[in-house]
């Protein structure tokens, strides 16, 4: 299978002015970090990168309060996932879905058989169904907020984490969690649970999705089996030197979460009234499932691109996810009046 993903080049990127497909922090990346790489660019593009990223690694320590000792740093937060799956999804993984496709294609280039285990009809994950499921499974991959619905559901994860047997590894992905509008993040639980690790990514949360920069946090035994994995000098130094800047930048994300908060308000409510074309789902995180009433996924999402110049992520491609739904990002105002505008222009079928 192929893992499709949103973002200009899923298209034809001249169509695209506007991406609400790509679920990154709206304000971008930070000015600290733009400006180190113009800074610093000269003296880093001849240089070999830290094949460790240490300098990277303490800003990671330091952000969250752990020890470096816990930290395995990617090319993005996808590397990552492929590490977890060729060290731990040895027979069979188990997977709640809809959710991020790199879950289920990583472990299957593995050689492991995926169970899925459906969420309910409004997208909640079973706490019960996926420790069932888990028993004698090598993996587990969890994802909070998920992707595409948006929603968190800490409490159910961490029963699933405090009730799968310790021999199963879990991946806990949290990318988009400093976007959400509550902070539940279950880092704590990585001191008490050996089989955990808990994901980052400096892509959604610092708006560096082209910069390639993600992390992982587990114990320091398997760190160290993570990192035994990567290539030499997977992370560029470009891209270690914006990391540390940004993440010297908390109020971004802090400014970044209180717009988010706002302007998904303001999509969903304005979203609800373009009721003959779709249905808004309520999310917590940085982007909106909208269901559609009628018509394809795919089909919908090319006419508004040919027509309108706005590109949505159509969710046919997640498991378990059918053709009813497209995912939007959330984003400025101004850009959110542009998506707005282009949805109604379906509507009234000025878009056709």
């Amino acid at each position: 299978m192929a893992c499709s993903h949103g973002g200009v080049y899923s298209v034809d990127p001249r169509r695209v002015r506007l991406d609400c497909s790509s679920s990154v922090n709206p304000l971008g990346a930070p000015e600290k970090a733009v400006r180190t790489i113009e800074r610093s660019a000269g003296e880093l593009a001849p240089t070999y990168p830290d094949p460790e990223c240490r300098d990277l690694k303490k800003s990671i320590a330091r952000y969250l309060g752990v020890d470096t000792g816990k930290i395995a740093v990617g090319n993005g937060a996808a590397e990552i996932i492929y590490w977890f799956a060729r060290l731990f999804a040895k027979r069979r993984v188990v997977i709640p879905a809809p959710t991020f496709c790199e879950y289920e294609l990583a472990s299957q280039k593995a050689g492991a058989v995926v169970t899925f285990v459906p969420l309910s009809v409004d997208f909640a994950l079973d706490a019960g169904a996926v420790i069932a499921s888990a028993k004698g499974a090598d993996a587990l991959f969890l994802c909070n907020p998920n992707n595409p619905t948006g929603m968190l559901a800490t409490s159910a994860v961490k029963k699933v984490i405090e009730g799968v047997d310790n021999t199963t590894k879990i991946l806990l992905d949290e990318c988009f969690i400093e976007l959400a509008d509550r902070q539940e993040t279950l880092l704590k639980l990585v001191y008490r649970h050996d089989n955990l690790v808990l994901l980052r990514s400096l892509t959604k949360s610092f708006g560096m999705a082209g910069l390639r920069a993600g992390y992982s946090v587990s114990s320091p035994a398997i760190a160290e089996q993570l990192s035994s994995l990567k290539v030499p000098w997977n992370v560029n130094g470009l891209a270690q030197a914006a990391g540390v800047a940004a993440l010297a930048d908390r109020k971004h994300v802090v400014k970044a979460r209180a717009l988010v908060k706002k302007e998904r308000a303001f999509l969903y409510e304005r979203l609800g009234r373009v009721e003959s074309l779709l249905v808004p789902v309520r999310s917590d995180a940085n982007y909106l499932l909208l269901r559609l009433k009628s018509g394809d996924s795919t089909h919908f999402r090319d006419r508004l691109l040919k027509k309108t110049g706005v590109l949505v992520r159509d969710c046919s491609t997640f498991t378990g996810m059918g053709s009813q739904h497209i995912r939007i990002a959330v984003r400025t105002r101004k850009e959110n009046m542009m998506l707005v505008k282009a949805l109604e222009e379906m509507e009234n079928g000025k878009a056709r």
